[in-house]
């Protein structure tokens, strides 16, 4: 059985009632599909194979949810008031008696499910970097953390806004705007988020 570390810590951040929950939850998903993989999607506890989604959980401040993907075509609506479709959970006696059962069902249904789609495209190439920039970026340690730190996207409008420009003064003061935002932790469009 292998299992996902996100997972361990989001059940043991889950309020106390729900934690043996989730866990009895995990462990009969375990015996029911040996081959199943663990994944933490919209940060709750995703169980699937082969890529396709069979169920998930979740933890609130007063209950836990069992959400079957495709909870309709096992015959199961999802209870008022709640995220999935055996209601809302406070203890492990409100999982039903059948639940190895659902279980399968929803593994089976997963194995028809179409494969989970690819993307369209290969991920944009990352731009150079420019020798001024890389040469700022090593003056300051702190910066070059932050911008290794960033996912692709946000690496690129650094690199992008500073390769566009087309004078040298330009650039400069583009690259100073960069390492003083860089080492503050800052985005390259950090003045437009959350507002």
């Amino acid at each position: 059985m292998i299992r996902e570390p996100r997972i361990d810590a989001y059940i043991a951040k889950a309020q106390p009632f729900a934690r043996p929950i989730l866990e009895r939850v995990r462990e009969r998903v375990h015996a029911v599909v040996p081959d199943i993989e663990e994944a933490l999607k919209w940060s709750h506890p995703t169980y699937c194979r082969d890529g396709k989604i069979i169920l998930g959980t979740a933890s609130f401040k007063e209950h836990a949810s069992v959400h079957f993907w495709r909870g309709q075509e096992l015959g199961l609506e999802t209870k008022a008031g709640a995220m999935g479709q055996l209601g809302k959970l406070t203890s492990v006696g409100d999982l039903p008696a059948n639940l190895d059962a659902m279980i399968a069902k929803a593994a089976e249904l997963a194995a028809t499910a179409p494969a989970p789609r690819k993307p369209k495209h290969a991920p944009k190439p990352m731009p150079g970097m420019h020798p001024q920039f890389e040469a700022a970026l090593a003056k300051s340690p702190r910066a070059k953390a932050t911008l290794d730190a960033f996912p692709p996207s946000c690496r690129r409008e650094y690199l992008e806004w500073i390769g566009e420009a087309k004078q040298d003064a330009t650039r400069q003061k583009r690259i100073a705007s960069a390492i003083e935002w860089l080492a503050e932790g800052k985005r390259r469009n950090w003045k437009y988020e959350n507002c």
